[in-house]
């Protein structure tokens, strides 16, 4: 099963993807369906929504947890050694973007950067979870590419506001159902910067599991429908390039795919354009 988020007409509305059809649901996104708890309530079908017409799927999760450091081969390239425990920051949804909406381009930095991110969608309350109360509480995964301003980030030794500039993180196409990915077993994770494959490798190579990632994350705090927990990123960033560091441009396509979910596809923009757009 698919879950997502589409804009028409000036609003949001949820719709299912099963079976080859789409099924449009009374609620304004995924947020809303994983809280009433019932994926299969009844719905008018429809034909299946154009990519840009897709939102990020919860449009302002409660949360937005994610883990730093969290693949091997990523922890090696910035020279850091493999973490005891989770290295964990927070974003904020306004952080956030669909899968097909341009990446506003901060004019206080010049180095930004990519980050592929296998993402965990909650799906139910969770607090001091088991591993299998942990698995079973994922309502599905997606895709997030966790941009971020690295000297901005590298100012103090807390990352948090290098990760957290307005519409920076897209996040999509879809929520894809534990029955039909499975991480553990491996999925692709690519990141393609005008063509060009930066970032290629598998989940089944991080330090922390999805599931792990959430049973630990319940341990000191209460997980909630809509809860997004990315699950960090592998070699391939922008920072660790040899024998230069490379950065994002405006006008850059940034193409983000996560094998048996789909994929992001973004423009960098300048953020002063967009705020010109929408004003």
């Amino acid at each position: 099963m698919r879950l997502g988020t589409v804009r028409r007409n000036g609003t949001t509305q949820a719709f299912r993807q099963e079976a080859g059809e789409t099924v449009y649901l009374p609620v304004p996104d995924v947020g809303a369906l994983l809280a009433g708890g019932d994926l299969r309530r009844a719905g008018e079908p429809g034909p299946a929504p154009a990519p840009e017409e897709l939102a990020t799927p919860v449009l302002r999760p409660g949360k937005i947890l994610c883990a730093g450091l969290n693949y091997y081969d990523h922890a090696e390239e910035v020279g850091q050694e493999i973490p005891e425990h989770p290295t964990i920051f927070a974003k904020y949804a306004t952080a956030l973007i669909g899968p097909a909406d341009p990446i506003a381009m901060p004019e206080e930095s010049e180095k930004i950067d990519w980050e592929a991110e296998l993402t965990a969608v909650i799906g139910s309350p969770l607090r001091h979870a088991t591993p299998e109360q942990a698995r079973a509480a994922i309502a599905g995964y997606t895709i997030m590419n966790d941009i971020s301003v690295r000297d901005w980030q590298g100012r103090t030794s807390e990352w948090f506001q290098g990760k957290n500039f307005d519409r920076t993180t897209p996040v999509g196409p879809v929520v894809v159902t534990p029955d039909e990915v499975d991480p553990e077993a491996g999925l692709a994770v690519r990141c393609s910067v005008d063509g060009v494959l930066h970032q290629d490798s598998r989940t089944d190579r991080m330090i922390f599991s999805a599931v792990a990632l959430v049973e630990y994350l319940s341990r000191f705090l209460t997980l909630e429908p809509g809860d997004l927990v990315a699950c960090g990123t592998p070699a391939g960033v922008g920072l660790a390039k040899k024998p230069r560091r490379i950065w994002l441009r405006d006008g850059q396509e940034v193409v983000t795919e996560i094998e048996g979910i789909g994929q992001l596809r973004n423009v960098c923009t300048p953020a002063e354009e967009l705020l010109v757009r929408t004003s």
